[in-house]
């Protein structure tokens, strides 16, 4: 199962690597457990802690046709003192 689907690059994600906080896009059926180790295995850093958030659907509209954008999982993962990643 691929746990790290992208990171969120957005103006509040930039604004939180000043606290040392990067933002990623993850699998739905990943916890918390699997997102620490997968981070601290593919970037060798130490993961403080883990939050995580669902982000909903939203509807969109394109000229006269209405939609949802799809549903997907946050995890926003705090780093110790001294890492950071590079992205």
């Amino acid at each position: 199962m691929n746990i790290i689907l992208a990171p969120v690059i957005t103006e509040k994600s930039e604004t939180l690597k000043a606290q040392n906080v990067y933002v990623f896009k993850v699998n739905k059926k990943a916890n918390k457990t699997q997102i620490k180790n997968e981070i601290e295995k593919r970037f060798g850093v130490k993961v403080l802690n883990v939050n995580t958030l669902n982000a909903i659907q939203k509807k969109r509209r394109v000229g006269r046709y209405t939609g949802l954008s799809t549903a997907y999982k946050k995890a926003y993962v705090k780093l110790a003192e001294g890492s950071s990643i590079e992205y």
